[in-house]
């Protein structure tokens, strides 16, 4: 019994009663995002838009697959360069072959050239804690897959929800080595001192904070990460408050997760 396997076993069963014997409770849950591809689709043509769920390994610091997401409590739409809100929820298909495998996907055909994009929330209890998540992603439909349209590619706008990351940047200057921008949200407002972790596809941050992946906002809720690669790149940040409370939940925890379809370089150059 001293075979170190069976030691982590009993280390985490420990842990787990130590936490229900105290009154302890874990404040993550799993989290969910959000993907459509690349940066740059072309119009007219066919692309599928994921509801993914994972992220949960090494506190939140990858960006694995954990289960699939119950669709109940979900929301999933695509915004349009236009402001038309296309509902995706409805035509999302099972990836899994068995119950809690995979992932949801749907097809969708972007028909307005310039920026998508699409959006994610859920609203649900998780034992005695409500959890409350955002999800995001953006892709730019266009006639051309060497450059980006010239309207219709502005950046995006606040929601109002509970937590989210808002982009800072242009499409067009996404891109390996140079500077990518969020604003962190809460309610509406900017959340300063909030700990956002930049994933890149194929990464694992280090158990504790990792000074290369993770960023502080500012007092404007601004952070700032400069990815050396063209990638996916999923953005996280937790935002716990202890204070909300419900008949059913004695705290409230908030996420929000954005993907970054950053290009090796950018479009255009």
């Amino acid at each position: 019994m001293n075979h170190p396997k069976y030691f982590a076993k009993l280390t985490t069963l420990s842990l787990l009663i130590l936490a229900t014997c105290t009154g302890l409770k874990p404040t993550h849950a799993h989290d969910t995002w959000v993907e459509a591809g690349s940066l740059a689709h072309r119009q007219g043509d066919w692309l599928y838009v994921d509801l993914r769920l994972g992220n949960h390994g090494n506190n939140h610091r990858d960006f694995k697959l954990a289960s699939q997401i119950t669709l109940a409590p979900c929301t999933l739409e695509v915004s349009s360069p236009s402001g038309q809100r296309i509902d995706l929820k409805p035509s999302l298909t099972d990836t899994g072959n068995a119950e809690k495998e995979g992932y949801w996907t749907a097809k969708y055909i972007p028909q307005e050239a310039g920026l998508h994009e699409v959006l994610h929330t859920l609203d649900t209890l998780h034992h005695t804690t409500r959890a409350v998540k955002s999800g995001k992603t953006y892709f730019v439909s266009t006639d051309s897959l060497n450059k980006l349209p010239a309207s219709g590619t502005q950046y995006s706008t606040c929601h109002q929800l509970g937590l989210e990351l808002v982009l800072a940047t242009p499409p067009a200057e996404l891109a390996a080595g140079h500077p990518l921008r969020l604003q962190v949200m809460r309610s509406g407002k900017p959340l300063a001192n909030a700990s956002v972790a930049f994933i890149p596809r194929g990464t694992t941050l280090a158990s504790e904070r990792d000074p290369d992946y993770e960023r502080t906002s500012d007092a404007n809720g601004y952070v700032e990460f400069v990815p050396s690669e063209g990638n996916l790149i999923l953005a996280v940040v937790h935002h716990l408050e202890q204070d909300e409370t419900g008949p059913d939940y004695d705290q409230t925890h908030y996420s929000a997760t954005m993907v970054l379809p950053v290009p090796q370089r950018a479009f255009g150059k």
